[in-house]
């Protein structure tokens, strides 16, 4: 699991793309990333948090978070 500015995302590979594949979890919105690297990965996972945050700000919509342990019972 990843975290970020107290967000998390959950975390698989794609054996086909060869890829890191990953989704925010916790939030009612759909926003994932990818990265050939663990290093792509956690730039990648910084870059779709920050600009769902700003497209939050931008709509005046609150983004919604859920508490760690929801969000494990929700999408584990």
């Amino acid at each position: 699991m990843m975290t970020h500015k107290g967000y998390a995302a959950r975390v698989e590979f794609d054996a086909d793309d060869h890829i890191f594949v990953g989704r925010i979890i916790g939030i009612r919105d759909i926003v994932s990333f990818h990265g050939e690297t663990v290093s792509e990965l956690e730039s990648s996972f910084k870059e779709a948090l920050d600009d769902y945050l700003e497209a939050c700000a931008t709509l005046g919509k609150q983004p919604n978070k859920a508490s760690r342990n929801q969000s494990e019972r929700e999408f584990f």
